[in-house]
């Protein structure tokens, strides 16, 4: 129902991502009988499928865009004000690249997350990192892994911290070099709690 209601209650673009095809296409179906202006694009459509797809969306003739990371690579869209994960991503840098296609040029973004209890621990203690270290408030459940003592530090502290992106050493997340093709390294993130498969 979250995604139904921000989707058909907002005036902006919206781009979810899904690491599956079939939670796409499933997504996609239960927002087109929603009413919802929609387009999907997975490695499973047809090359002309995804073109048509993406040329709708950045024509502003669909107002949401379900895609997974692999179809949206080396895609740029424009205005992007809402992007949604429907499922945490397998590593930090695919969520590092999906939250950083909202809030470009200077503009506000917003990033909004299901986790659920299939989502690797590894990948949500490198998000613990992320968003302590780019200043974000974290979520209770982010609070109850383990972090604090094996020394995440929040941004302004003078510990010599590695980096949650790169796990390089002598800079924090925030100067990392290898997010400054990126841009927009600090778009507002913020985690949701979900249920066992996410939630619409």
């Amino acid at each position: 129902m979250f995604i139904l209601s921000i989707t058909k209650t907002v005036d902006f673009r919206v781009l979810i991502f899904a690491e599956k095809k079939v939670d796409v296409d499933n997504i996609y179906e239960y927002l087109l009988v929603k009413g919802v202006e929609v387009a999907s694009i997975h490695g499973g459509k047809d090359q002309s499928d995804r073109h048509a797809g993406i040329e709708a969306f950045r024509k502003n003739e669909k107002d949401v865009l379900v895609a997974t990371d692999v179809a949206s690579k080396g895609l740029d869209f424009q205005g992007i004000e809402h992007v949604i994960n429907f499922d945490m991503p397998e590593d930090i840098e695919n969520y590092v690249h999906r939250i950083g296609r909202t809030g470009r040029s200077g503009r506000k973004g917003l990033a909004t997350t299901f986790i659920n209890k299939k989502s690797e621990m590894s990948v949500l203690s490198d998000l613990k990192q992320l968003l302590v270290e780019a200043g974000q408030e974290l979520p209770e459940f982010l609070k109850m892994l383990a972090g604090e003592e094996e020394g995440i530090a929040p941004a302004g502290t003078n510990a010599e911290k590695g980096c949650a992106y790169c796990s390089g050493l002598g800079h924090r997340i925030t100067d990392c070099p290898k997010l400054a093709g990126i841009g927009n390294k600090t778009t507002q993130a913020l985690a949701r709690g979900g249920g066992d498969d996410g939630g619409f």
